[in-house]
C-alpha cells in the first residue's frame, strides 16, 4: 500500500511543480505561451517516464545511453525548479507593487486632490471672509439704493461660494473614502506578508526592507530544492518498493512450485 501511495505523491507533487514550472516559464517566454506550455507538459512526462525507466534498467543499459538520460533528468529537474523559481518570484514582485506602487500611488494621487479641494475651501473662506466685511461696511454707510443693492449682490455671490465650499467638501468625503478603502487593501496585503517578516526578523533581528527580500529568496529557494527532487525521489522509492514486491511474489511462486515438485 504504502508503495502505491509513493507513486501517488510522486505524481501528485511532479503534476504541481510541473504546473508552477509552466507557468513560470511562460512569464519568462511570455509571447509564446501555448508552445511553451505543450514543451513544458511534454518535458516533465519525459522526465518522469526517464527516471523510471532508468531505474527498472540501469544494469541493462549501456553507459552512454546511461549517462545521457542521467544528465537529462537532472538539467530538467534544473529547468523545473527554474520555473518554480520563476513563478514564486513573480507572485511576490506582483505583491510588493501593489503594496509598494500600484495602490500608494493611487493613495498619492487622492491626498494630491484632497489637498487641492482642502485649498480651494481656504480661498473661498477668504472670499466670504472679503464680502462679509464689505456687506458690513454698506450697512454701516446707511441704506442708500446702490448700497443695498450692492450688498444683495454680495450676498448672491456669498451663497455661491457656500454652495461651492459645500460641492468641495463632499469631495473631500468621497476621496477618503477611497483612500480608507485603498489603505486597508494595502494592510491586507502587508499582513499577508507578515509571516515573512517575522522570519526575516528572526534571522536579521530588525529587518528592512532588503533582508526582507533576502528573506524571501531565501525562502522560494528552499521550496525549490525540496518541490522537484521530491518528487524524482518519490517516484524511484516507489519502482523499488513495487520491484521489491514483484520479486517477493515471484520468489513465493517459485517456491510453491519446488514444494509441489518435491511432494511428487
Amino acid at each position: 500500500m504504502i508503495n502505491y501511495l509513493a507513486l501517488l505523491s510522486a505524481l501528485s507533487v511532479s503534476i504541481v511543480s510541473a504546473y508552477y514550472s509552466i507557468i513560470g516559464l511562460t512569464a519568462i517566454f511570455a509571447s509564446q505561451f501555448w508552445a511553451i506550455v505543450i514543451m513544458g507538459s511534454v518535458l516533465e512526462v519525459g522526465k518522469l517516464v526517464t527516471a523510471s525507466w532508468l531505474y527498472r534498467n540501469w544494469r541493462e543499459t549501456p553507459f552512454l545511453i546511461k549517462s545521457y538520460l542521467t544528465l537529462s533528468v537532472i538539467v530538467l529537474m534544473f529547468i523545473t525548479s527554474m520555473g518554480i523559481f520563476g513563478f514564486l518570484s513573480k507572485a511576490h514582485i506582483e505583491q510588493s507593487l501593489n503594496i509598494n506602487t500600484g495602490k500608494a500611488d493611487q493613495i498619492e494621487i487622492i491626498k494630491s486632490k484632497i489637498s487641492y479641494e482642502k485649498q480651494s475651501i481656504t480661498d473661498i473662506d477668504k472670499q466670504i471672509a472679503q464680502i462679509d466685511s464689505a456687506i458690513n461696511e454698506m450697512v454701516k454707510r446707511g441704506r442708500a439704493t446702490s448700497s443695498l443693492r450692492a450688498a444683495a449682490q454680495q450676498r448672491k455671490t456669498r451663497d455661491l461660494l457656500i454652495k461651492r465650499k459645500e460641492s468641495f467638501v463632499t469631495n473631500i468625503s468621497k476621496l477618503n473614502e477611497e483612500k480608507i478603502k485603498l489603505e486597508s487593501s494595502i494592510k491586507k496585503l502587508e499582513a499577508e506578508v507578515g509571516p515573512l517578516k517575522y522570519i526575516a526578523d528572526l534571522i536579521y533581528e530588525k529587518a528592512d526592507g532588503q533582508q526582507l527580500e533576502k528573506a524571501v529568496r531565501w525562502v522560494i529557494i528552499i521550496i525549490v530544492i525540496v518541490f522537484d527532487p521530491l518528487a524524482i525521489i518519490l517516484l524511484i522509492a516507489a519502482n523499488i518498493g513495487l520491484t521489491r514486491k514483484k520479486r517477493f511474489t515471484n520468489e513465493e511462486k517459485i517456491g510453491i512450485l519446488n514444494l509441489s515438485n518435491r511432494e511428487i
